[in-house]
């Protein structure tokens, strides 16, 4: 006796990847891509894909595994506003070190700090 399920109830995480076939945090991360693909989130965050969610969830592998779009391309395609450089330009500022006043968004201090710290650690490991 098989137990398949109506074709209009709700998918799970595992349900919708295996059909797909992709892993699961591909479909979380799509999750953060596309607003549009929003489960139903139940106890513990377990996620239920309606099928209207399932169905976006095809399309979008469709248009990346099958036709060859990137991520950028499909939100441009379905209508997700992508962030611009202008708008990067516009992001809040981190605190300033002591006696330091920032003058780049914080990614670029990030960027700078972490090069930094790069270029330490591979003095400090003889590289």
């Amino acid at each position: 006796m098989t137990s398949a399920k109506d074709p209009g109830a709700f998918k799970t995480i595992g349900e919708l990847s295996g059909e797909l076939g992709v892993a699961q945090h591909i479909l979380r991360y799509w999750e953060t891509k596309f607003p549009q693909l929003k489960p139903l989130q139940r106890a513990g965050n377990r996620r239920y894909y309606r099928p209207a969610d399932a169905a976006l969830a095809h399309r979008i592998h469709d248009l990346l595994a099958n036709q060859g779009y990137t991520i950028r391309g499909v939100q441009k395609l379905l209508g997700v506003k992508v962030s611009t450089t202008a708008e990067v330009a516009e992001m809040p500022m981190m605190p300033a070190p002591q006696g330091a006043t920032p003058t780049a968004p914080a990614s670029a201090i990030d960027l700078e700090r972490l090069v930094g710290l790069r270029d330490r650690l591979a003095t400090a490991l003889g590289e």
